[in-house]
C-alpha cells in the first residue's frame, strides 16, 4: 500500500518547516546549553572549594599554608576581581539598551566589557607568573594556581562569546529589536541572536560571582 504525503496544515512547504523545526531547536540549544554550561562549572568550580575547605580543616603537618607563607598580593587580586564585575555590571546595563533598540549602545558597552574582561585576564596571569611561593609549596598554593589558571581559561572562554556576539551584531539592523523583520531568515536570525545573548549575560554574571566568591577565600578569609 502506497503511503501519501499530507501538505502542512499551515500551508508551508516541507522545506520551510524544516526550517522551523531547526529555528526552535537552536532557540532551544542557546537556552538549555547556557544553564548546562552553568551547571557544568559548579561542579567544576565545586571541586575547588572542597579542596580548598578540605586542606584548611585538615592543615596536615601546618602545610595548609606552610611555613614562610606570603599571601599574594590583595591589591592585584581585588582589582582584577572588580575588573570583571564591572564588565559583567557594564553589560548587564547595556543588555537593556539592546532590547530598546539601541544597538549601538550595546556595542560600546559589550566593547567595553570585552576590554576589562581582557585586561582582567591578563592581569591575573601576571599575578600567576610572579606569584610569592611556589604552586605547590602548601595547599593554599595548590588551590590557589589551580583555580585561577583553570578560571582565567573559563575567563577567555566567555570573552570569546562576546567576541562573536558583537561580530554578528554589525549584521542585524538596530530596529530589528523592536519591530518585525521584513523575512522569515531575518526574524529567525534575530531570534537566534538574542537568545546567544541571553545565554551569554546569565553565564557572564555567573563568572563574576565565582570571582567574588574565591576573592572572598583567597584574599579575605
Amino acid at each position: 500500500m502506497t503511503e501519501r504525503t499530507v501538505p502542512p496544515a499551515s500551508g508551508l512547504d516541507a522545506t520551510a518547516e524544516e526550517a522551523g523545526f531547526y529555528h526552535e531547536a537552536a532557540l532551544n540549544a542557546a537556552w538549555t546549553g547556557s544553564r548546562l554550561a552553568i551547571g557544568g562549572l559548579a561542579f567544576l568550580f565545586g571541586a575547588f572549594l572542597f579542596a580548598y575547605f578540605y586542606l584548611r580543616s585538615l592543615d596536615s603537618s601546618g602545610r595548609w599554608q606552610g611555613p614562610g607563607f606570603h599571601p599574594p598580593s590583595l591589591l592585584m587580586g581585588s582589582f582584577i576581581m572588580m575588573l570583571v564585575l564591572t564588565s559583567a555590571g557594564v553589560h548587564y546595563a547595556v543588555l537593556q539598551r539592546i532590547k530598546a533598540g539601541h544597538k549601538q549602545t550595546w556595542q560600546i558597552g559589550g566593547l567595553a566589557a570585552l576590554v576589562l574582561g581582557l585586561t582582567a585576564v591578563v592581569l591575573q596571569i601576571l599575578e600567576l607568573l610572579f606569584l610569592p611561593f611556589w604552586p605547590g609549596s602548601s595547599g593554599f598554593a595548590s588551590v590557589f594556581v589551580g583555580f585561577y589558571a583553570v578560571f582565567t581559561v573559563v575567563l577567555l572562554a566567555g570573552l570569546l562569546w562576546l567576541e562573536m556576539l558583537l561580530a554578528r551584531s554589525r549584521f542585524i539592523p538596530a530596529v530589528s529589536f523592536v519591530e518585525q523583520p521584513p523575512t522569515y531568515a531575518e526574524t529567525q536570525a534575530v531570534q537566534r541572536f538574542q537568545a546567544s545573548l541571553s545565554g551569554f549575560s546569565i553565564t557572564w554574571n555567573y563568572l563574576a560571582l565565582i570571582a567574588l566568591l574565591f576573592w572572598f577565600l583567597f584574599y579575605a578569609l
